[in-house]
């Protein structure tokens, strides 16, 4: 009777602890079998994922592990959306897996492993159990950089990123070393206690600047963002998908919950912190975008600037400010994903399209891709009524509301800039001639395409109203 009431007081983190034994026992599925299974094994670690996320929306609430582990309705919202990223994911590997080398097992059990790092930083209420989730998701990530050893680029991706997520994880150790110095605490609402009774203390501050410099590198905000174009054009075009959808959605979660639980009493400090990355990562991202060829190039400015839109929100510092990430970061995951698979949905006999050159009259060829690309060019940029619209409104309005009028208009006009590389690739889709023919793509990546421009097509009417009320909900639990 001991032992269940044991396991049930665990209950809050019943969905990490089915992934971690899901990955264990995938991992021996696939020793056992060998590379045979690597397709068995990605659909039974797609089917573990879904399981997970539907235990995650019952989850109960409460603090484990020395109140190290939270779970609550923020992260229950923000890990929803980073299971489905994840599941996305390994649903665009199913098919494209011989041709990118990805038909080995140990890849869906790395994705599952990230994923379950991704909970934890989303769920961390301590200094350590945050390090111990962002190297969980770090080094599975380093090792899917490089899964293609024998591809230079890939391997030079994944070497890339390793060396520099290493410095970051420094930066960040460094920073958390000096909080817990100067505060006594490294659970983040006791530092936030020892910071409201106390005076504001400058050994603080510089480990505040350390920890956002240290998480900025993981979300890729700009100047921490060198190592994000050439790990996208590195790594393989499934593995560019998964990096530039849920770890961001986990990495943004983790930066709210440490500058809102951790060190809210000195808000103006980090806000200033905040409003430099973003300003600096959508005015990069829009004019460093302009010259790009290269469309996983292209992306990765792409992910840079909408995690400076993202911060837009973030600077607020209030509630509307903390909704409108959370929605702004869900809409992003389903554009970004919807975008990755029209693009993987793009093959012939001399393989994938990779830059914007090839995708020259698609809308002749294959004018359901070409329709779905363009949809998602459209909400990218912002245009109404489409889904990425109404993110960025989300964001703008907290601006707005916390008087930050100078960087909302930073912003807008940041986004008119971005309309220039968005809207070159419809043009090169409707109006060039075409120079290549695709083949029929599979029935799952027409499925994932079909069910993301639904979703932003019919954002406003379908999933809009519930998607605020569950994201209020969500920001509500962290004030």
């Amino acid at each position: 009777m001991s032992e269940f009431s044991g396991f049930a007081s665990l209950a809050p983190a019943w969905p990490e602890m089915l992934l971690a034994a899901g990955a264990l026992a995938l991992l021996m599925v696939g020793v056992f079998a060998r590379n045979e299974a690597s397709r068995f094994v990605t659909i039974l670690a797609i089917g573990l994922l879904a399981v997970a996320g539907a235990m995650v929306l019952f989850s109960t609430q409460g603090a484990i592990f020395s109140n190290g582990f939270i779970n609550d309705e923020f992260a229950r919202f923000m890990k929803a959306f980073v299971i489905a990223g994840s599941i996305l994911a390994l649903v665009l590997t199913v098919s494209t897996a011989e041709d990118k080398g990805l038909n080995k097992f140990e890849y869906p059990v790395l994705v599952v492993l990230s994923t379950l790092g991704m909970m934890m930083m989303v769920s961390a209420n301590d200094l350590m159990s945050l390090y111990v989730g962002l190297e969980l998701q770090s080094l599975a990530l380093y090792v899917v950089a490089a899964f293609r050893r024998e591809n230079a680029r890939a391997a030079e991706a994944g070497l890339k990123y390793f060396v520099l997520g290493a410095l970051s994880s420094g930066l960040l150790l460094y920073g958390a070393s000096l909080v817990y110095g100067f505060t006594g605490h490294t659970q983040l609402d006791r530092i936030a206690e020892a910071v409201a009774m106390g005076e504001r203390n400058v050994g603080v501050i510089f480990g505040l600047v350390f920890l956002l410099a240290g998480i900025a590198f993981k979300i890729s905000a700009v100047p921490f963002h060198m190592w994000t174009p050439d790990v996208y054009e590195g790594a393989p075009m499934p593995v560019t998908a998964f990096f530039a959808s849920a770890p961001k959605v986990a990495a943004v979660a983790l930066l709210i919950r440490v500058v809102f639980d951790a060190f809210e009493p000195i808000a103006r400090d980090w806000q200033q912190v905040v409003i430099f990355l973003s300003i600096a990562s959508m005015v990069l991202a829009s004019f460093a975008a302009i010259g790009q060829n290269n469309l996983k190039r292209l992306l990765a400015y792409s992910s840079i600037g909408h995690v400076g839109f993202a911060l837009v929100g973030l600077s607020a510092g209030n509630l509307t400010g903390v909704e409108g990430v959370a929605i702004y970061m869900a809409i992003y995951l389903t554009m970004t994903i919807g975008t990755f698979a029209c693009i993987l949905a793009l093959r012939n006999a001399d393989g994938y399209a990779e830059s914007i050159d090839d995708l020259a009259g698609l809308s002749q060829n294959r004018p359901f891709v070409a329709g779905m690309l363009a949809v998602f060019m459209f909400s990218l940029v912002g245009l109404p009524p489409l889904a990425g619209f109404f993110a960025k409104w989300y964001v703008f309005l907290a601006a707005i509301e916390a008087q930050l009028f100078v960087l909302a208009v930073i912003g807008m006009l940041a986004s008119a800039v971005s309309a220039f590389y968005y809207l070159r690739i419809v043009k090169v889709m409707y109006f060039d001639e075409p120079t290549r023919d695709y083949a029929v793509p599979a029935i799952e990546i027409r499925a994932v395409v079909a069910l993301t421009g639904f979703l932003i097509v019919t954002y406003y009417f379908t999933v809009g109203a519930p998607l605020a009320e569950y994201a209020h909900n969500a920001a509500g639990s962290l004030f």
